[in-house]
């Protein structure tokens, strides 16, 4: 029989724990490197940011704001509408209307001593801050739909949606409501 050249390998215990660890070290590797992958991949296919206030757009308004909407246009809002009945089977079995009453708002001179003196000077409202000039003109855009004019002010980095007309802080404080009511999420700030 022809004799052949073999090679033996020998592996001693140390080297089969040092060939694993070194298995399972590259494998977690992998792992962690494909996870960072994903993720940003993910990131990539969802480029529109949103704004810092646009989440928070999406809810119905307080129920103070509401009120206060219902007190400005004298009675009738739109977003406090009752619901219309389904059915008429089901509006026979529905437990008769129960009539609210809403104590009155206090009197002006009551509510001036609360609140803390404003100093007299022009006001303006902000609609939003971002460093993404798209999303601030497309803010810009939305305002000036809803009757509003706008004015684009960039500082700092970021581009700043403010209401082009500043006036009294009074005033301000009715145009916020109007503003609030529309799905802007504005905060009155002093022009200099």
């Amino acid at each position: 029989m022809p004799s052949r050249d073999s090679q033996t390998v020998i592996l001693s215990r140390q080297t089969i724990l040092l060939v694993t660890a070194v298995g399972v070290g590259l494998l977690t590797l992998c792992y962690v490197l494909g996870v960072q992958v994903g993720k940003q991949s993910a990131a990539l296919r969802h480029p529109t940011a949103r704004g810092a206030g646009e989440d928070l757009q999406e809810l119905p308004a307080s129920v103070a704001d509401q009120l206060t909407a219902l007190e400005t246009s004298g009675g009738t809002d739109a977003g406090l509408r009752p619901p219309a009945p389904a059915a008429p089977a089901a509006a026979a079995k529905e437990a008769p209307p129960v009539e609210v009453r809403l104590p009155p708002p206090p009197a002006p001179e009551a509510a001036a001593p609360a609140k803390k003196a404003e100093p007299a000077g022009r006001w303006t409202l902000q609609l939003v801050s971002t460093p993404d000039a798209a999303e601030a003109q497309r803010m810009a855009a939305k305002a000036k739909a809803a009757g509003f004019p706008t004015a684009t002010v960039a500082e700092k980095g970021l581009f700043k949606v403010r209401l082009a007309a500043p006036g009294p802080r009074e005033a301000m404080d009715a145009t916020a409501v109007k503003l609030k009511n529309r799905g802007f999420k504005p905060f009155a700030m002093k022009v200099e």
